[in-house]
């Protein structure tokens, strides 16, 4: 994400952190933007730099999204992989 590298194990424990933790019901008290995965004991200590930043939850996201399609190899999953097809 920019600037910033992690490992895709990593990455790969944000999403199931996050995804614990999104909302299934739309009507929950509890709304996705008070969630903050920094407050998760589990998370990664490479990320903890990150939540020190005002940008964390926007880089949070994207960084899922790196990883939301389960099909794709893990290779082409990276954009900065090529030659994937």
């Amino acid at each position: 994400d920019g600037d910033l590298k992690f490992s895709l194990e990593s990455v790969k424990k944000l999403k199931e952190l996050m995804d614990e933790n999104r909302p299934i019901n739309p009507r929950m008290v509890v709304s996705v933007a008070s969630y903050s995965p920094c407050d998760e004991k589990a998370l990664p200590e490479e990320f903890h730099p990150v939540c020190e930043r005002k940008d964390a939850s926007m880089i949070f996201e994207r960084l899922t999204l790196a990883v939301q399609d389960n099909d794709l190899c893990e290779i082409c999953a990276n954009a900065a992989c090529a030659g994937c097809f």
